[in-house]
């Protein structure tokens, strides 16, 4: 099997990294987009819709490249590297996946241009404060009323939920609290009356908000999916943040080799020390073995087989996770004190792992899945 990239593929490689050198070289840039009220620059995200990423998913019919999990790989892994704070998974890859798999055509075209050229912002409203992992885990209520639905219920930690202009909801239209059917996911006008949205600053930097929906009335064609489609987008959305973590994982080993070359004790460099040679070892064959359970995902993430690709994430999650937490833990050891400091970049790649780690469900959640 051939797992080079065309030369498509290598041309997209190069200008996001291009896009991120210019923005996210300087940590200092980083820092002053984090102190923005939303958690980074519009003006940075200006720059993804004209170098086309948020386009890239979606489909020519309506504006997009027809990019696939291969191409969200390759975006994914340089945000990573550069820890990058815009909302590109919650927007283009988590949501556009719902938007491409369960919404009619008259609301892609309405929705989709908009988002392409980053005039409006989406967030995918589904985790509830009991649910845990679980997206079938639904007690927001939808109860048909004529040609509305009116949506009653509360979210929890939406990504890039108070920034959104819009936001896709799921909630129960029928049967019990865990039920599998019955589920339906809606698109709602983050302005409507009765959504009130609180927003704040997560660990790793990016924004999430709470939000709460009180009789939120919306036309029963703005439903765009059941759970089957909210679990393959969340699917997409797994091998998305794998590559992320990579990328994260990359920039983490490559600073620690650095430091170890330049920290000296009793009078050499660490690096010098066989012990540590050893550890700064086996993360990069941690690293690799996540970079092939990446591919491996982004390979699956089209399957259309609900069992197997969800497999297949499971896998691909669990090993990542595991990688991602040994490399960050390994690396602010091997760094010292400055590894969590907020001045340095390393800490703040290891937060972002801890929290890839958790999202979506953490290796021993998928472990478990397989189990099943």
């Amino acid at each position: 099997m051939d797992f080079d990239f065309t030369d498509e593929q290598r041309l997209l490689r190069d200008s996001v990294s291009k896009l991120f050198a210019n923005r996210y070289a300087d940590f200092e840039k980083r820092k002053a987009y984090a102190k923005q009220p939303e958690g980074f620059d519009r003006a940075v995200w200006a720059e993804y819709a004209e170098a086309g990423l948020l386009a890239l998913p979606f489909d020519e019919a309506h504006g997009g490249f027809g990019g696939g999990p291969v191409e969200t790989m390759i975006i994914m892994e340089e945000i990573g590297k550069a820890a990058a704070l815009e909302p590109y998974m919650p927007n283009a890859v988590f949501a556009g996946a719902i938007l491409r798999h369960g919404a009619s055509d008259a609301v892609k075209d309405a929705i989709i241009p908009h988002l392409i050229a980053g005039e409006a912002m989406i967030a995918v409203a589904h985790t509830e404060r009991h649910s845990r992992y679980d997206l079938n885990d639904v007690t927001t209520t939808a109860r048909r009323d004529g040609d509305d639905f009116v949506i009653e219920g509360d979210k929890t930690v939406v990504i890039g939920g108070d920034s959104a202009d819009h936001l896709i909801v799921s909630a129960r239209i029928s049967g019990g609290t865990r039920d599998r059917d019955g589920i339906g996911l809606f698109l709602i006008d983050a302005k409507s009356a009765g959504v009130s949205r609180r927003g704040y600053a997560m660990q790793d930097a990016l924004h999430g908000a709470e939000i709460s929906l009180a009789n939120v009335r919306v036309p029963a064609s703005h439903q765009v999916g059941d759970l089957a489609v909210l679990e393959r987008a969340a699917d997409e959305a797994i091998a998305a943040i794998c590559a992320e973590a990579v990328g994260a994982m990359d920039a983490l080993i490559t600073m620690t080799v650095d430091y170890m070359k330049t920290r000296k004790q009793f009078g050499v460099a660490i690096s010098a020390f066989q012990a540590l040679q050893h550890r700064a070892v086996d993360m990069y064959v941690a690293l690799e073995q996540a970079r092939s359970m990446a591919i491996f995902a982004a390979m699956s993430a089209a399957d259309s087989d609900e069992k197997t690709r969800g497999e297949a994430m499971a896998m691909a999650k669990s090993a990542v996770g595991k990688a991602a937490k040994f490399v960050g833990q390994q690396s602010v050891q091997l760094h010292g004190g400055i590894g969590v400091t907020m001045e340095y970049k390393a800490g703040h790649l290891f937060k972002r792992l801890t929290m890839i780690e958790m999202q979506f469900g953490d290796a021993d959640y998928h472990l478990r899945r397989l189990a099943a």
